[in-house]
């Protein structure tokens, strides 16, 4: 088999890796938007807490809290591997998304929040109305790095037997004994994703971006 022949095949594992990445990243950032809020806004024993689940869970290798989480989910609820991983990169993402809506929450200016309340609006109204959006747009360029890393994160569900990119590169290597020409092929492709990725991220801050005052 050629190079062209090793891309081919690999790439057909592409559905799955793309699959598991939109799962993943967008779960996790629902759930990190919610943890960081609580982290900012909850008090002081909550925001304990979750800095207890920032430090724990970016303390712990992912393959580890993969397997982890995997073999809670699929004993308690009848997951496909596909399914079981995806959710699980999902959880292990949310903790690195929190630590990045929470620094661009502290970013935003307190005084906004003073003034939205000033106006009449509730704590959860400025969050929602002046808080939040300003926080999604100061976001999105740590956010690119975080999904460059989910994408290429997405290689650990080959653990779990989903036949995604790196899970395909190892079979074909296994029975052409041309490691090389597989993980270099694996490699060319994961490198496109997240410059895709980060291309399209790059286009979508420039066009939230306010012009500043001249």
């Amino acid at each position: 088999m050629n190079f062209s022949s090793f891309i081919q095949y690999i790439a057909s594992g592409t559905a799955y890796t793309l699959g598991v990445t939109l799962v993943a990243l967008p779960s996790g950032l629902v759930l990190g938007v919610l943890f960081a809020l609580l982290y900012v806004y909850g008090g002081r024993v909550v925001s304990r807490l979750m800095s207890l689940y920032s430090t724990v869970m970016r303390g712990i290798p992912p393959i580890v809290l993969l397997f982890i989480l995997y073999f809670v989910m699929s004993g308690s609820v009848n997951l496909s591997p596909f399914w079981a991983g995806s959710i699980s990169l999902g959880i292990i993402s949310s903790a690195y998304q929190m630590e990045i809506v929470r620094g661009a929450i502290l970013a935003v200016s307190g005084e906004q929040m003073l003034a939205a309340r000033a106006i009449g609006m509730s704590t959860l109204e400025a969050i929602r109305y002046v808080i939040l959006p300003q926080t999604l747009r100061l976001a999105i360029p740590p956010w690119s790095n975080e999904a460059a890393i989910v994408i290429k994160d997405s290689s650990l569900v080959y653990a779990l037997g989903v036949p995604e990119i790196l899970r395909r590169a190892q079979l074909i290597s296994a029975s052409t004994q041309q490691p090389f020409l597989a993980y270099i092929s694996a490699a060319v492709i994961y490198f496109a994703l997240v410059f895709i990725a980060n291309r399209l991220l790059a286009r979508l801050e420039r066009r939230l971006t306010i012009p500043s005052n001249p």
